[in-house]
């Protein structure tokens, strides 16, 4: 079946643009998605938007730092093991498929507390196949990437539902703790009228989340990989802050909460990492009523897209854009609508402050355990919808002597 549809679009530039946008959320516009993305993603239809709603009420209350503060322990362990199993002992990886592994078995365990390494690999094979039949022209028929898509939702689906019925059993019987992960949270919570969400959208929910969870992550940190090997005194600034984290810590002392409010030249690499290779390149809203914007007349159900390369690689907002210069993020930082990996206004990327945490925990154990190479000097970048080089970043590997 061919679904394509054309719709009449307009693209934001700019950091007016993107307050616009940000601001008027629920006034002037709303999200949206393409159709493919509720192919993939069929909620319930009567219930998809105000559960959507619920999801966003409730997210800021997991992902808020006092929430969060308890995971970094638990981040630092599954990142320790992730280096031992994946790179430890190898003199040459592949580190777009390590990255990959890495935050998807991180938000398994954080979201559903699963961490056995063989469940989460049977998980994660059918999820490539989930982030390319997303964007991908939508042509369900067998064998198209957009039917793979859909067929690897409800496999991961199905198998999520599962753990959904299964925790609501723990809970009841005191097996699982109603804190525990963000799977207990949703099934604990209800809204204002008392009312609880059901099953299948809580499954469908976690679904966007592990998805969410990991590719953004991923792309940063491999490109996080891909900067420090090409700047060596980048390395060394980030390398002088992790040791001396390091070497303040008992042995065998897990990170913390305060070992991550230091990492604070680790963050602003991080930072402009993510200004030059934004993992969330921009996003959909449309208009929901007419209005005017700086001249032009946007009609009600246009589809409007802003993109965050039109401030990030602007040197009216960044001087010298395709520096690389962490200072920019020092103080008070870039001015504002100008720096929005995460998107901005009430569509914030309510994990942000998750993002925060796992690619520093992963920054640490990264430069405190190696040195490295890339393999292919001038290897391309292609964008599917996430940024990634075309060969996943193969690097030779330099273990410091301990």
């Amino acid at each position: 079946m061919l679904m394509l549809n054309i719709e009449d679009a307009a693209v934001f530039c700019g950091a007016q643009g993107n307050k616009f946008l940000f601001m008027n959320e629920n006034k002037f516009v709303q999200g949206w998605w393409p159709a493919s993305v509720e192919k993939i993603f069929p909620s319930s239809d009567k219930t998809s938007k105000i559960e959507a709603i619920k999801m966003r009420k409730m997210l800021p209350n997991f992902f808020k730092p006092e929430a969060l503060r308890r995971y970094v322990p638990i981040m630092d362990v599954v990142t320790q093991q992730h280096f031992a199993n994946g790179w430890e002992g190898k003199d040459e990886i592949v580190t777009y498929e390590l990255t990959k592994n890495f935050t998807f078995w991180l938000a398994c365990k954080i979201f559903v507390s699963i961490d056995d390494p063989e469940r989460v690999r049977y998980l994660s094979t059918p999820f490539e196949s989930i982030a390319s039949g997303i964007l991908s022209i939508p042509i369900d028929l067998p064998g198209t990437t957009f039917r793979r898509g859909i067929n690897a939702a409800n496999f991961i689906r199905k198998e999520l539902l599962a753990i959904v019925k299964q925790r609501k059993i723990d809970l009841a019987e005191g097996k699982a703790t109603p804190t525990q992960d963000i799977l207990s949270h949703m099934l604990l919570t209800n809204d204002e009228d008392g009312k609880f969400m059901a099953e299948y959208d809580i499954a469908d929910k976690i679904l966007g989340l592990l998805i969410g969870g990991h590719d953004t992550a991923s792309s940063a940190c491999v490109f996080i990989v891909k900067y420090l090997a090409e700047l060596p005194e980048i390395y060394d600034g980030v390398y002088k802050e992790q040791s001396k984290i390091a070497k303040s810590k008992p042995p065998g002392e897990l990170l913390n909460w305060d070992d991550l409010s230091k990492m604070k030249y680790s963050w602003n690499v991080a930072c402009e990492v993510m200004r030059l290779a934004p993992p969330l390149q921009g996003a959909f809203r449309e208009a929901i009523t007419d209005f005017n914007y700086n001249g032009y007349s946007i009609p009600k159900g246009w589809k409007l897209y802003w993109s965050a390369n039109s401030t990030h690689k602007n040197p009216e907002c960044f001087p010298e854009p395709q520096k690389f210069d962490p200072s920019r993020f020092e103080g008070s930082g870039p001015a504002p609508y100008t720096f929005v990996p995460f998107g901005g206004g009430p569509r914030m990327c309510p994990g942000k402050e998750y993002a925060r945490l796992e690619i520093l925990v992963f920054m640490h154990h990264l430069v405190t355990k190696f040195k490295w190479e890339k393999m292919i000097p001038d290897e391309k970048i292609v964008v599917n919808p996430m940024p990634s080089p075309a060969k996943g970043l193969p690097i030779r590997l330099y273990p410091h002597k301990a």
